[in-house]
């Protein structure tokens, strides 16, 4: 007896009659086996074809979508300057003036020039007199829409301390880059509401007293927060994540 591969299953279906049929008119003991093996495999078959297939997985969107906030897409200035109980400086503003969302962590690195050159790395503040602004582990990630902003303090001693008459020539530019990017833009550090530069003044045992705060939210600025010339954009676009 030949077998034929039958595709369509209803043709198998009819095959698998036929053998039976021809087992029960007692053909051969053979035939019959032959015939409910034969049956057995149309059905598999069958049933395989019909089985539907598994659905695949749908993917996430990656949750590092949203990437750090470079030089390229930032407006950088420094603005709200004063001198407040014996510190002057003022807010560095790190502005998204891209059209797609990036975020910022961390301190920002702020490098201070004096007129002839001299480059001084700004220390990590944890406290200032600008907003009461108090440093608690770890930094905040903060999420910039466009047009958002996010602050980090920049400030100074404006006083000599211990036994020094004077403070050395004041800083007059600041290159300031943000958390994690080596590019960088180059400010004046004219401190309009002291009406001065960023002072260069020292401590007591001689090192530089300037420094910058981590990234922060507005919120944690209420100087800033509640300044009547802010504007109101500047309150809602940033969002903490």
């Amino acid at each position: 007896m030949k077998f034929q591969v039958v595709s369509d299953p209803r043709a198998r279906s009819a095959a698998c009659h036929g053998l039976t049929r021809a087992a029960a008119r007692g053909r051969t003991v053979t035939v019959s086996v032959l015939a409910a093996a034969a049956c057995g495999l149309v059905m598999t078959a069958c049933g395989s074809q019909n089985s539907p297939s598994s659905p695949s997985s749908p993917s996430s969107p990656s949750s590092a979508s949203i990437g750090a906030c470079v030089t390229s897409q930032l407006k950088i200035s420094i603005i709200d300057t004063g001198a407040l109980a014996g510190q002057a400086g003022g807010y560095l503003e790190f502005t998204n003036d891209s059209r797609t969302l990036c975020r910022m962590s961390g301190w920002p690195v702020v490098i201070a020039l004096t007129a002839t050159g001299k480059a001084t790395r700004l220390q990590r503040l944890q406290s200032t007199m600008f907003g009461a602004w108090h440093y608690t582990p770890p930094p905040p990630v903060i999420t910039l829409q466009p047009g958002g902003s996010a602050y980090a303090v920049v400030a100074a001693a404006d006083h000599p301390a211990g036994g020094n008459t004077g403070c050395p020539a004041p800083y007059v530019r600041l290159r300031v880059s943000p958390p994690g990017d080596p590019g960088n833009v180059t400010i004046p550090a004219w401190l309009s509401g002291a009406n001065s530069y960023l002072p260069a003044c020292t401590s007591a045992d001689g090192s530089p007293t300037a420094g910058t705060s981590a990234i922060t939210t507005l919120s944690s600025l209420p100087h800033l927060s509640q300044a009547p010339g802010l504007p109101a954009r500047k309150r809602a676009v940033y969002a903490t994540g």
